[in-house]
């Protein structure tokens, strides 16, 4: 996933903060939405990932939607890590990519494992969610 406007910007305008950027990646309007309908309250916890994972998945049906909700569900799993596991952060690949670093300098592409959650259910996002906060 490229975020163009995160990606270099003139010396002279500045560069995003960390804070603003962890902010743009939590909205994940899409997801939000949808949990929403489903009287899920998604509160940056990893008790709200278990809540996802129990979704009925009606989104695989809509080509256009299961991309789009992948990437905020991985967004999601990411803010959900970095609020919650100590010296966790966002960090932004050459290409713009958002992933996320754990402070052992091990990152995780939480995107592509977002948008395999809302193909296929697997691996669940509070089993990923556990594997990341035991590492």
């Amino acid at each position: 996933m490229k975020i163009p406007f995160l990606g270099h910007r003139p010396e002279k305008r500045g560069a995003p903060d960390a804070e603003g950027i962890a902010e743009l990646l939590s909205e994940c309007e899409l997801l939000r939405s949808h949990a929403s309908r489903a009287g899920i309250r998604l509160d940056d916890s990893a008790a709200s990932l278990e809540a996802l994972d129990q979704l009925l998945p009606r989104w695989r049906d809509d080509e256009e939607v299961l991309p789009w909700l992948g990437t905020d569900a991985g967004l999601y799993l990411g803010t959900v890590i970095v609020r919650t596991v100590p010296g966790a952060a966002w960090r932004l690949w050459p290409d713009g990519r958002p992933v996320v670093r754990l402070a052992s300098g091990r990152e995780f592409d939480v995107v592509t494992s977002g948008r395999e959650w809302a193909s296929n259910g697997v691996p669940e996002l509070s089993q990923l969610y556990a594997e990341v906060a035991e590492a």
